[in-house]
């Protein structure tokens, strides 16, 4: 099994899209009538979820109409929240299969199909022409990126000239090796972290100038030490990422709070620009 394959199915195997049905069914939501903030909290399948996708939102600068490329998709959620919010389209990629048919079963679910459109690929080898996006973004993906300078080349090349490219991740942090198992690894295996100023770098070797950099670790904390407080006095909502990230959710949220107060990880905001 090549590793791409490995991290794709480390993120999700067989029909995910009816186990999102199946816990729809538990919380009483009706796919009939299901709205993007009932889908919100599975949906924004990304550290903090729903608020990150709005913060990240915030920063950047879309215009009605335009067209962006959403590496690392997941199911959908930020696509179709940003094509909704900014009245925009956006072509979603991701590497694993069952997310991007259940993304792409969601958005129909919620009316959004003309807006969104998720297809399969890998970041490092991007299925669009040159210079297609007014800007692209994509929401804890590099973690599991092995050649983070294909990447950005691929974003730049299918980027147009003055567009953004916008990121968050948890960055290498400076204290040693994260405790696992994470979001994005039950061992280490398929992660490739990357300390943030080594990630600017990266970017600026691709191409992208005007490089800003938010550190987002204590929010990031926050958020995480909130589910952990919910879990044990077992509040838990009966809709969320927990459904995904199967029995080893508590370990990894713990995991992932634990990294962040040691150090291990360093989760920032990035926004940058292609040259003009």
């Amino acid at each position: 099994m090549t590793d791409l394959q490995s991290i794709a199915d480390h993120w999700g195997k067989g029909d995910v899209y009816a186990r999102i049905l199946d816990q729809m069914a538990l919380a009483g939501i009706n796919p009939d009538t299901v709205t993007l903030e009932q889908l919100a909290p599975v949906d924004h399948f990304h550290a903090r979820g729903f608020p990150a996708t709005v913060e990240l939102a915030d920063a950047l600068p879309i215009k009605r109409g335009d067209r962006l490329v959403d590496i690392g998709c997941g199911l959908g959620g930020p696509a179709r929240y940003i094509a909704k919010r900014f009245d925009c389209h956006v072509d979603g990629v991701d590497i694993t299969a069952p997310f991007v048919e259940a993304a792409n079963k969601l958005s129909v679910l919620v009316g959004m199909t003309g807006a969104v459109t998720c297809v399969t690929g890998d970041g490092q080898a991007l299925p669009y022409g040159d210079a297609m996006f007014d800007g692209g973004y994509c929401q804890h993906v590099l973690m599991n990126v092995a050649d983070r300078d294909a990447f950005f080349r691929e974003a730049h090349r299918v980027l147009k000239p003055g567009a953004f490219l916008a990121l968050t991740e948890h960055g290498l942090g400076e204290t040693g090796d994260p405790h696992h198992p994470v979001p994005w690894s039950e061992d280490g295996s398929g992660a490739y972290l990357m300390r943030p100023d080594d990630t600017v770098a990266a970017l600026e070797k691709a191409g992208f100038t005007g490089i800003t950099v938010t550190d987002t670790g204590e929010k990031y904390l926050q958020g995480y030490r909130t589910a952990i407080e919910l879990a044990e006095k077992g509040q838990a909502p009966v809709f969320g990422t927990h459904i995904l990230l199967g029995k080893l959710a508590p370990q990894i949220v713990r995991n992932a709070a634990r990294n962040i107060e040691e150090r291990r990880t360093h989760p920032v905001q990035i926004v940058s620009r292609k040259a003009g």
